[in-house]
Parts: C-alpha cells; sequence; structure tokens
C-alpha cells in the first residue's frame, strides 16, 4: 500500500494502523490528521479518491462525514452561547415562536444539543428534495409532537437535530448554521471543512460508497443483539423513524445533496480539516487563538445524557452537541468529546493531552459509531502517547 504524508516521530504506531485498515479491513481511499497542542503530527492518505475508481486520493481529497457533521454544527450554538447571543437554558420558542406548538414550550435550547428534546421523529417523512429545502426540515419539526416529554429522557435526534439547530442560528443570526460557520470559524482559519459545499471545491470531493469488511467488535455492530437488530428493522420503532425523517434518503454524492445545508448529517471535510477544527476548539493553532473557552470546553464535555438510548437502543453518552467517551462510542480518554459518522469518519478532541483527531473515508461501512478503521486509528494513538 503506498501511503502518502508524514507523523512525527513517536507516532509511528498510526501510520501502521492506517496501512492495516487497507490491508484487512477493506478500505478503500481515507485520511487521517492528527494534532498534538495545536501542532500537526500525522498527516496520512492513500488509496483511490473515489470508491469504485482508480483516481488516486491526494492531499486535500474530501468527503462527505455524516454524523460527524453534528459535532462542527454544534460548535456554532455554544459559540453563540459564548458571547452573549444565545441562552442554552432558554426556551427554543423563545427565539422560535412557532416551534412552541403541540406541547413544546419547555424544550430548552440545551435539549436539542443533549438529545433530550423528545422529537427524533416526523410522524411525515420529507423526500429528499424537500429535505435540501432549507425552510421545510424546521417547519416539520414545528409541527411535531414529542415522543417523550421533553428533558426527561435521550434518544438520539439523527436527522431532526440538525433542523432543530439550524433554526435556531438563523433565528439568533439570520444566517444558517452553515453560512456562520463559513463566515466564522472555517473561512477565518482556512480550514477545508464545509457545511453546504461551494461549487468552487467540488473537484475536490471524491465519491462514497458501501464496503464491506471483516465483523466489527465495538459500539453499534453489523450483527448486533437482538434488541437492536429488532429496532432497525420494525418500521413502528423509533430507531426506524427517526432514520428515517428522510425518505427515501438522499443520494450522498448528487452535487445538490452537497450544495445543501444539513448540520446533522452532510458537511464536506478533509481529515486535516476535522482534526484542526478541533485542536482549534481546546488550544492555539498556528496563526489562531483558540474558539472555546474553558468554560465552554466544560459545557461541550460534561455529561448532560447517560445510559439506555431510546433511538439508538445501546447506552449512549452525550455532552451539548458531542457524543462523549463510552462504550458506544470509544474516543482516546474519558475526558474526550466529538462525534462518530455513521459508518466510518471520526472526528474528536481531548483536552487533558491535547490531542485533535480526524479521520475520513470513502467507504462506509455497517457501524453506526465505533467504526473498526476509526478505532485502530485511535488505539494507535493511545499507544503513541503511552495512554
Amino acid at each position: 500500500m503506498d501511503v502518502n504524508g508524514t507523523v512525527a516521530e513517536g507516532f509511528e504506531p498510526v501510520r501502521e494502523a492506517f496501512v492495516r485498515n487497507f490491508e484487512t479491513l477493506g478500505e478503500r481511499g481515507a485520511s487521517v490528521a492528527v494534532y498534538r497542542e495545536g501542532q500537526q503530527v500525522v498527516d496520512l492518505w492513500a488509496g483511490t479518491k473515489d470508491i469504485d475508481g482508480t483516481t488516486p486520493w491526494e492531499h486535500g481529497t474530501a468527503q462527505v462525514v455524516r454524523s460527524a457533521t453534528k459535532g462542527t454544527a454544534a460548535a456554532v450554538l455554544l459559540l453563540l452561547h459564548q458571547r452573549g447571543q444565545l441562552d442554552l437554558d432558554a426556551p427554543v420558542g423563545h427565539y422560535w415562536p412557532e416551534f412552541k406548538a403541540r406541547g413544546k414550550e419547555r424544550v430548552l435550547v440545551r435539549h436539542v444539543l443533549n438529545h433530550r428534546a423528545g422529537l427524533p421523529v416526523l410522524d411525515h417523512p420529507l423526500t429528499p428534495e424537500q429535505a435540501l429545502d432549507p425552510l421545510r426540515g424546521p417547519a416539520a419539526v414545528a409541527a411535531q409532537a414529542p415522543e417523550w416529554e421533553p428533558g426527561t429522557d435521550h434518544g438520539y435526534h439523527a436527522l431532526t437535530y440538525g433542523w432543530m439547530l439550524d433554526e435556531l442560528v438563523r433565528r439568533v443570526t439570520g444566517q444558517g448554521a452553515g453560512e456562520w460557520l463559513a463566515a466564522q470559524i472555517t473561512g477565518p482559519l482556512g480550514l477545508d471543512l464545509w457545511l453546504g459545499l461551494p461549487e468552487s471545491e467540488a473537484h475536490r470531493v471524491g465519491r462514497a460508497g458501501r464496503v464491506e469488511g471483516p465483523e466489527p467488535t465495538g459500539g453499534l455492530r453489523a450483527r448486533p443483539k437482538r434488541t437492536v437488530t429488532e429496532a432497525y428493522e420494525d418500521p413502528a420503532s423509533l430507531t426506524r423513524r427517526a432514520f428515517a425523517a428522510i425518505t427515501p434518503f438522499p443520494e450522498q454524492n448528487d452535487p445538490a445533496y452537497r450544495a445543501a445545508a444539513l448540520p446533522a448529517t452532510n458537511a464536506i471535510a478533509t481529515a486535516d480539516g476535522l482534526a484542526r477544527f478541533y485542536a482549534t476548539l481546546i488550544g492555539d493553532t498556528a496563526g489562531a487563538s483558540r474558539l472555546f473557552t474553558p468554560e465552554t470546553v466544560e459545557l461541550a464535555r460534561a455529561e448532560e445524557s447517560a445510559g439506555p438510548d431510546r433511538v439508538l437502543v445501546v447506552g449512549t453518552r452525550f455532552g451539548l452537541g458531542y457524543m462523549l467517551h463510552g462504550s458506544a462510542s470509544p474516543f482516546l480518554t474519558p475526558g474526550s468529546f466529538g462525534h462518530p459518522g455513521r459508518g466510518g469518519a471520526l472526528g474528536f478532541a481531548d483536552p487533558e493531552s491535547g490531542i485533535a483527531f480526524g479521520y475520513v473515508t470513502n467507504g462506509f461501512r455497517k457501524t453506526v459509531t465505533a467504526d473498526p478503521r476509526a478505532q485502530g486509528l485511535v488505539r494507535a494513538v493511545r499507544q503513541a502517547l503511552g495512554l
């Protein structure tokens, strides 16, 4: 396997794990980047740009990162709170009056971020065309009744998370989350990360698709326990309905899908863009000061929701907008926060070690949270640090 890029002294295990992903786990094209204390220590890429092509993956090749999007979008709300423009303990309806309908008066802004809003499903799913309209998703959620008393329990808001977050940002700033992210974070920092892909960058994005590989051993697996399997197979379950809020799901290689901004699912990033995003959340990087104050870092990673997830069925842990280290989604240490993307991608930060991590791939597997390729790379970082 011809692996391109560099690793700093001591981080050679990450390169070895990256090679193993291609040799034993069916990887087609991917990149991984790691920062430590704001300095890049790993920058590797290999394989093909398109899952079904022969053009080599290049430095700067980007991919859709699915639900790893949620971690980038969450930073928008947390920064608005940090700047005094948004109160996390205010009702969503304070900013978005139409949202109050059907018993949602007590849904707080923090409930959107910690998956306790009780709104993981839509009784009337959107078509792909409707989902790409920035007004239709929020309107559908505003018309929806909660599935449980808001604030009393948690369940992964796979798609509705993005519409609620996007509309809150729009009501507070006049811009959608993707526009605000570009204007305030990714643009000024020069990050290769987009929520709403500009046409000028479309040539950099590889074609993604499904890949098969050996049976994974962690998180939500291809052959999970019976209760999880039944939840995904039952059309009436919260699990099935949450992931079917857009039916059928848009083709992720469609230029129209990539150009839209769905803050739950369709950010496009390079591994370096994702890793440097997290590096800048927790510390200074070359030419940029940290984005999150220490207090905001604690908001991101303080446990807000834990235990059996009403949508994912297994136990999950969430802070405000971020998954936390746990059996369903292992990160570097118990203090890490970030977000996986279904089938592969992963981005996270670990404030204590100063590590920020980004992994993107064009080959999506059946895994929901703990993809074995990403996990092998995380274990290699842990080995390099002697943790």
